[in-house]
């Protein structure tokens, strides 16, 4: 179930004080940001000393880990399952067309048919300006004592990686200036945000290269790193491949942007993520014992809080996708079956039951990833198709995306997938509950490439199959459906609000009542940059198309 109890009562204990580490973040009032909902985020009971942190490069590593902890959450001992659920799982997850809801709760009228539970809008805001920022603030402030530009750089990189998912939910946020004493509470444009994550980006990128070059096999608080344990190489892979991802988020509102940072992404000698081996992952290991959240939620929650979304259905029976079986559980009948958001019904059990399909997720091996090696290809393809040089012809980038997916998820058949001309997605059928919530195919979208289809067919393409492959990264899955409207999903059955269009969709999750309360000068700053009100139906400064 939703644990918003565990949320409010999450304790220390201190039963056995004596064998475990008491950590505390301590700042100094430089550290400490304007608002007094900040302030209260900047001291972090589950951190190293001080005096702990003086040794083998822990007083930097305590800060990085964190960091990374904290782009997705999961449940570490500092977050929890439930935290993941209404920060990305109740929001992103579901307006993706991955994943569906099949809870209870508040008799359907919730985010899943459009009306916004308060405190489910609360997590992903505080996760970036509770653990990342200032955890980022820190690691800079030493690694400049210490002479160490290529710390700062790698945690300026996973600040980007982070902050950006949180900007593309809420728009406009305390960015900028953070830190340095003149935050004043004010929220800055999303354009003005993404300038600086690219002039961030770029120097950042600079330092690893030139850091890699000169000690090709170099490593950097390797025993810190969840991700790529101190590989440098990789980093900047990763940080060029993100490059990459935040140009095309702009390609509709500021086109010569784009281009720009795209080529420049590209250019880089070190390169892009393109084996499955460089993708940005949690990897499992000693220092991180978890699984992944979404087992917790399909599983254990209330025997299941979530299900195969409809649209995932509709695309991947269309085209008989091998991905199935690695992405989701069988339903009894042997086939794999989804559930649309917005319904209402009075009898839960068949959707959490055996006739539509759970998560093939398990609690040991799942990773927790950030960016798939397909992702870098299908982003190639789609600049290609842009005419930006990305080194090569999009029908290229784009197979090679579609087979980089099959190997990334241990799926046959990628040669046939990428050859056929014929499949398309079919309608959807609700194998719970009659025809009630049936609904049309999505699109008439084929697989094989086809030169002579038009700039916008080839596009729907290369992002339907982009977002087969990004599963189950919500926030990318939605983020490129407001960018590109692809690809076509299912609308909700019941729009329980008055500001979003039902065809149209959710473009942006409101500000947490917690900023009115604390800081409201600052979140009308934001509103006031928004160009619209503080609800769903309000578009994004990059969502433009």
């Amino acid at each position: 179930m939703i644990r918003l109890k565990e949320m409010a009562m999450k304790k220390i204990s201190i039963s056995n004080i004596g064998k475990m580490l008491i950590l505390v973040l301590l700042f100094s009032t430089s550290f400490i940001s304007c608002t007094d909902k900040f302030e209260a985020y900047n001291t972090n009971p589950h951190e190293a000393t001080e005096e702990m942190m003086t040794h083998d490069n822990l007083k930097t590593g305590a800060f990085f880990t964190q960091m990374q902890r904290n782009v997705v959450l999961f449940k570490d001992g500092t977050n929890s399952d439930s935290d993941y659920q209404v920060s990305q799982g109740l929001t992103s997850d579901i307006y993706s067309g991955y994943l569906a809801p099949t809870g209870s709760w508040y008799g359907g009228v919730h985010n899943g048919s459009y009306y916004f539970i308060t405190n489910w809008l609360e997590t992903t805001f505080r996760s970036g300006f509770s653990s990342i920022m200032p955890a980022w603030q820190s690691i800079v402030q030493i690694a400049n004592e210490q002479g160490l530009p290529e710390v700062a750089a790698l945690a300026t990189i996973i600040k980007v990686e982070g902050m950006h998912r949180v900007a593309d939910t809420y728009g406009p946020l305390p960015y900028i200036n953070y830190g340095s004493g003149s935050l004043a509470n004010n929220y800055d444009g999303l354009e003005d945000i993404y300038n600086k994550f690219f002039e961030e980006l770029a120097t950042s990128i600079t330092v690893l290269t030139d850091f890699t070059l000169a000690n090709p096999n170099g490593r950097v608080l390797e025993k810190y790193d969840l991700v790529y344990s101190g590989d440098v190489n990789k980093w900047v892979k990763f940080a060029n491949t993100l490059r990459l991802r935040l140009a095309l988020r702009i390609a509709y509102a500021n086109a010569a942007k784009a281009r720009e940072e795209a080529e420049a992404a590209v250019s880089n000698p070190i390169g892009l993520i393109s084996q499955t081996q460089e993708r940005a992952s949690l990897k499992h290991t000693s220092n991180l014992v978890y699984y992944h959240p979404l087992f917790e939620i399909a599983y254990n929650f209330n025997a299941g809080e979530v299900r195969m979304g409809a649209t995932m259905d509709a695309y991947m029976n269309g085209y008989q996708d091998a991905r199935r079986p690695r992405y989701f559980k069988p339903a009894v009948d042997g086939a794999y079956h989804g559930v649309r958001q917005g319904i209402v019904t009075s009898v839960w059990t068949p959707y959490v039951g055996n006739q539509i399909s759970n998560l093939n997720v398990d609690n040991g091996t799942t990773e927790i990833v950030w960016m798939t090696a397909a992702e870098s290809y299908f982003l190639r393809a789609e600049g290609a198709l842009r005419n930006w040089n990305m080194g090569g012809a999009s029908q290229g980038f784009y197979e090679s995306g579609i087979a980089v997916s099959f190997e990334e998820n241990g799926a046959v058949g990628a040669q046939d997938y990428i050859g056929n001309n014929t499949l398309q997605p079919i309608a959807f059928t609700d194998n719970a509950e009659g025809s009630t919530f049936h609904a049309a195919a999505p699109s008439t979208i084929t697989i094989a490439w086809n030169a002579g289809d038009s700039f916008e067919r080839n596009l729907e393409r290369i992002i339907t199959q982009k977002w087969l492959a990004l599963y189950p990264d919500g926030p990318e899955g939605w983020a490129e459906f407001r960018r590109t409207g692809y690809p076509k999903l299912i609308p909700v059955v019941v729009n329980n609000s008055t500001s979003i269009n039902r065809d149209v969709q959710v473009r942006r999750i409101p500000y947490p009542q917690s900023e009115y309360n604390n800081n409201r000068a600052g979140v009308l700053s934001g509103v006031s940059k928004l160009m619209g009100q503080d609800n769903g139906g309000t578009k994004l400064w990059w969502d433009k198309k």
